[in-house]
């Protein structure tokens, strides 16, 4: 199987072609996605398209900075809520809750 057997859905593609958007923000947008997903292809070839069409790399490494704190934030307050949530301060009696304390 090679990625040629794989099409883009018409949905996806009209999404893309959004005029709300600038194309700025469509590859500042689609950089931090891949970002977050973990994508090292895609990530790369946005990078790639964005300094091409024109975008700093500054602003990439803004991107990176920006998007590496959103994803801590997320990863630290689900973290919060799951442990509420379990009550785990409450449940959690051994060695391993003092870890790193």
């Amino acid at each position: 199987m090679d990625a040629s057997e794989f099409q883009v859905s018409s949905a996806l593609k009209s999404t893309g072609a959004t005029s709300d958007l600038t194309d700025r923000e469509k590859h500042l947008i689609g950089l931090a996605v891949t970002l977050t997903r973990g994508c090292h292809f895609c990530t790369s070839r946005r990078m790639d398209e964005a300094q091409k069409s024109g975008i700093p790399y500054d602003t990439l490494k803004a991107t990176v900075d920006l998007s590496a704190a959103v994803n801590a934030g997320v990863v630290l307050r689900t973290a919060i809520s799951s442990a509420d949530l379990a009550e785990i301060d409450q449940s959690c009696q051994g060695d391993e809750c003092v870890v790193g304390t």
